[in-house]
């Protein structure tokens, strides 16, 4: 119970810190029993104003996609860790020259995997390109968690072609800075993994799971139960890379044994090429090469 308590102030007192840190003048503020109560940081960190804190972090986000009509998003997971193939090949060159072993295997997955990014990249630039033949109401808009890795090529192929995307970042002990690809203005930092979730989820239309760690496996799980459940609308569910997510994951082993339906191996397919993921979100909606056509 105290462990428990101490790991929650600790992160309230992190919370306050960035407050204090960006506010005006860097002038760390203090408790003021006069100030307003919605002006007043102190107060709004008590564990007891958590329930209003849940709310400004649903609103903000929700308030400002909003206000550019964003309304359908693409939610794109997958490794923060990867990397696009040319600094992929720089730092298995480095491996190579430093005669580190583990450093080398290392350098040698990334450049294994170096290729998602482009093929992240190049999805993106294809729900861009449709977007920008649509008008306001049916664009479609790449969202991510707005970090490094798969993330980062999400958000870069949307960037590539000049139009809004999202980035949903969260505050980690060990600082994530957003990828420099986001739209500044849909650059968004969450305190809580739930109201960021939910957030992925308010506006989704598709969700594209390119391989990843426990964070990516974390999102994927949560968006297969809810529909699965029948707790959130079906939406076109691809696991992209099928090599890596069938020795990854047998899903047929919980078929076998009894612990999901058949059909429920229906909830997502496996791509292994943005074309196919792209064919597949506009098969499931009944969408045009192009708006208008």
């Amino acid at each position: 119970m105290d462990a428990t308590h101490n790991l929650q102030t600790s992160r309230l007192a992190d919370a306050a810190v960035e407050m204090h840190l960006t506010s005006d003048g860097e002038q760390r503020l203090i408790p003021d029993a006069y100030r307003l109560a919605f002006a007043d940081p102190e107060f709004l960190l008590r564990r007891e104003t958590r329930g209003i804190r849940f709310q400004l972090e649903l609103l903000k986000p929700d308030l400002a996609q909003q206000a550019h009509g964003i309304e359908n998003t693409i939610v794109v997971f997958g490794s923060a860790r990867f990397r696009e193939p040319a600094e992929a090949q720089r730092l298995y060159e480095a491996a190579q020259a430093s005669g580190d072993a583990q450093a080398l295997r290392r350098a040698e997955a990334l450049l294994r995997n170096a290729h998602y990014y482009d093929k992240a990249r190049r999805f993106a630039q294809l729900v861009a390109d449709y977007s920008l033949s649509c008008p306001k109401k049916d664009q479609l808009y790449i969202a991510t968690g707005g970090g490094p890795g798969i993330m980062e090529a999400a958000n870069r192929g949307a960037h590539d072609r000049g139009v809004l995307n999202i980035g949903l970042n969260i505050l980690l002990p060990h600082e994530q800075e957003p990828n420099p690809y986001i739209s500044p203005e849909l650059c968004f930092k969450f305190h809580y993994f739930a109201l960021r979730k939910m957030h992925f989820l308010m506006r989704a239309k598709a969700l594209v799971a390119f391989p990843g760690g426990f964070g990516t496996l974390d999102e994927l799980f949560e968006v297969i139960t809810l529909v699965q459940c029948k707790k959130a609308k079906p939406v076109p569910i691809f696991l992209f890379g099928s090599e890596y997510w069938k020795r990854l994951v047998n899903f047929d082993v919980l078929v076998e044994e009894g612990a999901i339906s058949p059909e429920d191996l229906d909830l997502f397919q496996y791509v292994d090429e943005p074309e196919q993921a792209w064919e597949g979100i506009k098969r499931f909606y009944g969408l045009p090469d192009a708006c208008g056509l």
